[in-house]
């Protein structure tokens, strides 16, 4: 079951440095935006897989709290790339 665990980190690692790459090399706000988005994602299931490997079900509303950080991030984002869309 470690194994299991190990493997599932290590692609959790790879998936946020790639997401790293985009959000550096994003040619637009709403790509680093997303990549934004996806960095939380991530964060969030690798919190779950600490949950699952500890035992503790203590830090699930550490859980709750950054996603609703990342959702509510993203709808404000989306919303301010929609004006400067509407203004140009």
């Amino acid at each position: 079951m470690n194994v299991l665990y190990i493997v599932v980190l290590g692609m959790l690692a790879l998936a946020g440095a790639l997401t790293l790459v985009r959000l550096l090399r994003g040619p637009d706000a709403l790509d680093r935006v997303v990549a934004l988005d996806v960095f939380v994602v991530l964060i969030v299931a690798a919190a779950a897989v600490y949950i699952g490997f500890y035992r503790d079900g203590s830090n699930i509303p550490l859980l709750a709290a950054v996603a609703l950080i990342g959702f509510v991030g993203s709808i404000t984002a989306a919303r301010l790339v929609e004006r400067r869309e509407r203004h140009r």
